[in-house]
């Protein structure tokens, strides 16, 4: 039996050495394979590996500054020396605490805080009695702009300050106006220089009572 075993025949020798030959051939062509495709498996796959990179390389979005402050545009408004006694006297609430007023928050003069627009109306038909801009200075608002040619409007236009005055001629109604005058306002070196102004006429519908025929 060791006889049998340990020598045997010539082919079965043969056979094992050609089986274990082939086995290092299959082995050696696996290890170049890994090697050509760079050797790191699974993290050369494209889509994985362009996620890793773009999430260690990527910085987060800047949240935005916070510039708005609300403030008690009434109070602003009656505090305000530079108002009107007039303006400050017809101010007043329409019903119970609600005042006749609109406010605007907005970047008007490139200050750390938002700039505020404070229009005041008429409570019945809400016509503008005065327009002001207040700006944020030293911990409070001072009062850079006004107009109380009633009636008026400002209003926040991209970065611009835009005041609108109606135009009313002799019997015109206060719901009619005859025509606007708009005027577009930037700030420069510390005040409101005027950029633009243009003028509107309404156009007013004819009517009456037709012509009588003359009688023969």
């Amino acid at each position: 039996m060791r006889g049998l075993t340990g020598a045997g025949p010539s082919w079965a020798r043969v056979s094992l050495q050609a089986a274990i030959t082939a086995t290092a051939v299959l082995a050696a062509l696996g290890l170049f394979a890994a090697c050509a495709t760079g050797g790191t498996g699974a993290r050369d796959e494209g889509p994985a590996h362009a996620d890793s990179v773009a999430g260690v390389g990527a910085s987060p979005a800047p949240s935005p500054s916070d510039t708005f402050r609300r403030v008690d545009a009434v109070a602003l408004v009656k505090d305000d020396p530079k108002v009107s006694e007039t303006v400050k006297r017809d101010l007043k609430p329409c019903s119970g605490d609600d005042y006749p007023v609109d406010v605007t928050y907005g970047n008007l003069t490139g200050g750390s805080v938002d700039d505020v627009v404070v229009n005041v109306l008429t409570c019945g038909d809400a016509v503008g009695l005065g327009a002001y801009v207040y700006r944020a200075q030293s911990g409070r608002y001072e009062n850079v702009f006004k107009a109380e040619e009633s009636p008026v409007y400002a209003e926040v236009d991209r970065g611009d300050l835009m005041v609108t005055k109606q135009v009313y001629e002799k019997g015109d109604p206060v719901s009619n106006p005859s025509g606007e005058n708009v005027i577009t306002y930037s700030w420069a070196a510390g005040r409101f220089v005027q950029e633009d102004f243009h003028h509107t006429d309404y156009g007013k519908a004819v009517g009456g009572d037709a012509t009588p025929v003359p009688s023969t």
